[in-house]
């Protein structure tokens, strides 16, 4: 599976997961994710930022709201129609754009930075996202994105609960299988019966990497390592959201940010990645 056919499948997503997201259905987005996400951002404000996979355009937003100038893309059509659709009610000077992340329409050294919220991983050619992620930072930008925890992510996952219904580990397994497109169907768990009612599945192709691929691609690619976090939410956090309960036992997710030199490195001239 490449990235046009991957497209297809968030365009028919898009809907269903804007309406549940802006419901605020998306727990793990919005008491976990996004907060860690935003505290281990470094200052953008002034900076010229592309947020790639922006989706409906939540977190691009939050960027903006930060002071960064920003520019985001999305594979899906549909996506970027409802991005757009809020830009106009609420304007923050955000350029969206149907484009491929591994086919980025923009000159080499454009921006300040780059992120990826939640993106990376649904991106099928890995190593040509992270090419494209360089070439268009200058030099000393930063990339930072948050993935699915691969040691926790994996094609064998089970959620053990007890007696009370909260979780106390996760049973993992086939961790070196790297999936190539496999469907997985689901809606966020947290939306009540209501607000499901007469939604699709999302369907979302999976495509697995160990924490090793991940970052040898990067080291490869030329990045330098800057910055790694695994999010878990307070106790705080769990009582106003009992949902997230279950990213207190494992890391649900993992948070990378790595810096492109201030010299290019010549040796990347000529170097293939998958």
């Amino acid at each position: 599976m490449n990235h046009t056919e991957v497209g297809r499948y968030w365009d028919e997503n898009a809907d269903a997961w804007t309406k549940l997201a802006r419901a605020g259905c998306d727990v793990y987005r919005d008491h976990l994710n996004t907060p860690a996400f935003f505290d281990m951002l470094p200052n953008v404000k002034g900076l010229l930022g592309l947020d790639i996979g922006c989706g409906e355009g939540h977190n691009t937003r939050l960027l903006a709201e930060h002071g960064a100038r920003v520019t985001a893309i999305d594979i899906s059509k549909a996506f970027i129609q409802h991005a757009k659709q809020l830009e106009e009610q609420e304007s923050l000077d955000i350029g969206y754009q149907v484009a491929s992340a591994v086919e980025l329409p923009y000159t080499a050294a454009a921006f300040d930075f780059v992120t990826g919220f939640m993106s990376f991983m649904d991106i099928a050619e890995t190593g040509a996202l992270l090419a494209e992620s360089y070439r268009v930072l200058k030099p000393a930008g930063f990339l930072q994105f948050s993935i699915t925890h691969p040691c926790f992510d994996t094609p064998h996952r089970r959620n053990l609960r007890d007696e009370k219904g909260l979780t106390y580990a996760i049973e993992v397994g086939r961790y070196f299988e790297n999936l190539q497109g496999d469907i997985a169907e689901w809606l966020f768990g947290a939306a009540p019966p209501q607000a499901r009612e007469g939604l699709p599945n999302f369907k979302v192709p999976r495509f697995t990497r160990t924490i090793s691929q991940w970052l040898n691609l990067l080291i490869e690619t030329g990045f330098l390592l800057e910055r790694i976090v695994e999010p878990r939410p307070s106790d705080q956090a769990v009582r106003e959201c009992p949902d997230i309960q279950d990213a207190q036992v494992v890391a649900y997710f993992l948070h990378i940010r790595v810096r492109k030199p201030e010299k290019g490195n010549a040796h990347l001239a000529g170097l293939s990645l998958p």
